[in-house]
C-alpha cells in the first residue's frame, strides 16, 4: 500500500522549493501545464525523479492549493503583473481568483491605468533620443542613411523650445516668457473693466426750452473706454501670442496632431478674437452699442488653460475631472432630482397656510432657492415662512449636505492619486538597467561516440543529485515499506551486495531500490564494470564508486556502459 502510495505522488521543484502532491490532483484542473507533465518533458530529471521550474514559489504554492481545493487566493506580497504572469505560465486564467482577494488583486489594473495616463501628459519624462525624434518627425529613412538636412535637423530644436518646457535650459525660458505674457494679458483683460481704469466720453449736448425760449448746454459722459495703455499692454501680448502661434504650426510634427489639442484652438481663437476686435473698434467706433464688442473678448480669459502646457499642476487636475467623470454626473443627477423634488415641495407648502408675503409664485422660481439651499449657499433672497415649508426647506439642507459630500472623497482619492504616481516617477532613476533576453538551456540530445570522452570526466553533477536521492524522505518510505513486507531495506541490500550479493527476489530484482539505480546496478554487473559478489568496495560504492573512479593520464577515459546505453541520464547535468 505504501509502495503504490509512493509511485502516484509527484515531486515539483519550483524556483529552489520542492512541492509534494498526488498525480490525480493535478489533473482536477485539465488543459494547464501541470495536468500534461510527462518524464519525457526536458525539465525532469530521472535521477532526483522531480520536475524543475525556475518560477516564483509564493506563487505556486497558491497555485497549487487551487488543484486541491479549487479556490485561487491572491498573495499579498506579489506584485499583481508578476502574479499575472506565473497565472499564464501555468495556463491559469485570472479571473478564478476568489471575491475575497479579488479588490486587492485588481488594485494593480488601476495602477496601471493611471501610469498610462501619466505618459500621454509627458510630466516630467526623460530627453528623446535622436532616433525617437526623426521617428517622431517623418525622417527616420534619412536618419539612418545620414542624409538629413539642415531642417530636418534644426526643426526639432525649435519645436522642443516652444513645446517641451523642460527639454532645455532656453526651452525654460521660452516657457517663463510665455506665461509671463498670458499672466499680463489676463490681468489687462480684468483691469480695465475698474471703473477708475477707464476713461468717460465726454459730450457737448445743446439743449433748447422752447416754454422759456431759451438754449443752454450741459455734458455727457454715460459712455466710458478703457484707457489706451491697456490697448499697446494687449498688442504686445498679442504680438508674442501670434509669434508663438505661427512658429509652433511650422515646426509641428504633423498638422493632424496639432489640430487634435484643444489648447491649440484656444489659443487660435483668443489670438483671432483681439484682431476682429480691433478691426471692429476702427470700422465701427461710432455704434452706440459698441459695448457688445467687449463681450466677445472674454475668450481670451480662456488662455489660462494654456497654462496647463507649463504646470504639471494643472494637468494632473484636469485629468483628475476627467477620471472622475462618472462620480460628477452622479453628483449632478442627484442634485437635479433634489432641486425639482424639493422645489415642488416648497411651493405647495408655502400654500397651505395663508402666506401674503409668499416668495414662491412658481415651480422654477423655487428651484433657484433649492439649489442655493442644497448648495449650502443660502442667499436670503427667498425664504420660506410657514412650518411646512421650514421643514421642507430643512430637508432640503441636510440632502443637500449628503448629496455633495458622497462623491467628493472619491475626486480626492483620484487627484491624490494621480499626484503622488508623478511625484513618485519624477523620483525614479532617468537610466535603469536592462535585463538581457538569455535562451533557456535545453536538453542536449545523444551525441556520437567520439564527443563522449570529456562527458564521462564530469560527473561531479551526478554524484551530488545520487547523493541526494540517497537521503530523500522518499526512500525512508519505501524502506519501512520494504521492512514491512520482509524485504531487505535500500541501506541492507546494499551491504549485502558489499557482502554476498543476496539482492532482491527470485528473478534477481531489488524492488525497494529506484527504477533508475535498479538499471545501473544491472548494467554495471553485466557490463564487468562492477564487482562481482564478495566484493570488498563497501555498500555504497558497489554502485557509485565506478563513476567516482578518475582514469589515469596514459589510459583512456573510463566510459561506463551505462553512460552508453542509456540516453535519459546526462552526466554534465539536466537543465531545467
Amino acid at each position: 500500500m505504501a509502495l503504490m502510495d509512493g509511485e502516484n505522488r509527484i515531486t515539483l521543484n519550483v524556483g529552489g522549493v520542492r512541492f509534494e502532491t498526488y498525480k490525480q490532483t493535478l489533473k482536477k484542473i485539465p488543459a494547464t501545464r501541470l495536468s500534461r507533465l510527462t518524464e519525457a518533458l526536458a525539465n525532469y530529471d530521472p535521477i532526483l525523479n522531480e520536475f524543475f521550474f525556475d518560477r516564483h514559489p509564493g506563487v505556486f504554492a497558491q497555485i497549487l492549493n487551487y488543484y486541491r481545493t479549487g479556490k485561487l487566493h491572491y498573495p499579498t506580497d506579489v506584485c499583481g503583473p508578476l502574479y499575472e504572469e506565473e497565472l499564464e505560465f501555468w495556463g491559469l486564467d485570472s479571473n478564478q481568483v476568489e471575491p475575497c482577494c479579488w479588490m486587492t488583486y485588481t488594485t494593480h489594473r488601476d495602477t496601471q491605468a493611471t501610469l498610462a495616463i501619466l505618459d500621454k501628459l509627458d510630466i516630467e519624462t526623460d530627453k528623446p533620443t535622436e532616433e525617437e525624434v526623426a521617428k517622431k518627425f517623418g525622417f527616420e529613412e534619412s536618419f539612418h542613411n545620414g542624409e538629413t538636412t539642415r531642417w530636418q535637423r534644426i526643426k526639432p530644436r525649435i519645436w522642443s523650445l516652444f513645446d517641451e518646457p523642460h527639454s532645455s535650459h532656453w526651452a525654460k525660458v521660452v516657457s517663463l516668457t510665455s506665461v509671463f505674457f498670458i499672466v499680463v494679458s489676463i490681468l489687462s483683460f480684468c483691469l480695465k473693466t475698474h471703473p477708475n481704469c477707464r476713461v468717460p466720453v465726454i459730450r457737448n449736448i445743446t439743449v433748447r426750452d422752447h416754454r422759456n425760449n431759451y438754449t443752454y448746454w450741459t455734458l455727457d459722459k454715460a459712455q466710458t473706454y478703457p484707457h489706451e495703455a491697456f490697448l499697446y499692454v494687449e498688442l504686445v501680448c498679442n504680438i508674442w501670442f501670434t509669434f508663438e502661434l505661427i512658429v509652433r504650426f511650422i515646426v509641428t510634427p504633423t498638422v493632424k496632431v496639432f489640430l487634435e489639442s484643444p489648447l491649440n484652438w484656444i489659443d487660435f481663437v483668443a489670438t483671432l478674437s483681439f484682431h476682429s476686435d480691433m478691426l471692429l473698434q476702427y470700422y465701427f467706433s461710432d455704434i452706440e452699442n459698441a459695448d457688445i464688442l467687449e463681450f466677445f473678448s472674454i475668450i481670451r480669459i480662456l488662455r489660462l488653460f494654456k497654462l496647463t502646457r507649463h504646470s504639471p499642476g494643472l494637468k494632473i487636475l484636469i485629468h483628475t475631472f476627467k477620471a472622475s467623470s462618472k462620480e460628477l454626473t452622479l453628483l449632478v443627477f442627484f442634485l437635479v432630482l433634489g432641486m425639482v423634488i424639493f422645489a415642488s415641495l416648497v411651493y405647495y407648502a408655502e400654500r397651505l397656510h395663508t402666506n401674503p408675503k409668499n416668495d414662491f409664485k412658481s415651480i422654477p422660481e423655487g428651484l433657484w432657492w433649492a439649489v442655493v439651499t442644497m448648495t449650502t449657499v443660502g442667499y436670503g433672497d427667498m425664504v420660506p415662512k410657514t412650518y411646512a415649508g421650514l421643514l421642507v426647506g430643512s430637508l432640503c439642507a441636510l440632502s443637500g449636505v449628503l448629496v455633495i459630500a458622497l462623491p467628493v472623497p472619491v475626486i480626492v482619492s483620484n487627484f491624490s492619486m494621480f499626484y503622488s504616481h508623478t511625484q513618485a516617477r519624477m523620483k525614479l532613476p532617468k537610466k535603469r538597467r536592462r535585463v538581457v533576453a538569455v535562451q533557456q538551456p535545453r536538453r542536449q540530445q545523444r551525441q556520437p561516440h567520439s564527443h563522449r570522452r570529456q562527458d564521462a570526466l564530469d560527473t561531479s553533477g551526478f554524484q551530488r543529485r545520487t547523493n541526494a536521492v540517497k537521503f530523500h524522505h522518499h526512500h525512508n518510505n519505501n524502506n519501512k515499506a520494504a521492512e514491512t513486507n520482509g524485504v531487505p531495506s535500500h541501506q541492507q541490500q546494499l551491504a549485502l551486495t558489499a557482502e554476498g550479493c543476496p539482492t532482491g527476489n527470485a528473478a534477481g530484482a531489488t524492488p525497494s531500490l529506484p527504477k533508475a539505480f535498479q538499471d545501473v546496478s544491472k548494467q554495471l554487473v553485466e557490463g564487468g564494470s562492477a564487482p562481482p559478489c564478495g566484493s570488498k568496495r563497501g555498500s555504497h560504492a558497489s554502485i557509485f564508486g565506478v563513476l567516482a573512479r578518475q582514469p589515469n593520464a596514459s589510459e583512456e577515459p573510463y566510459r561506463p556502459a551505462y553512460v552508453q546505453n542509456t540516453p535519459t541520464v546526462t552526466l554534465h547535468g539536466v537543465p531545467a
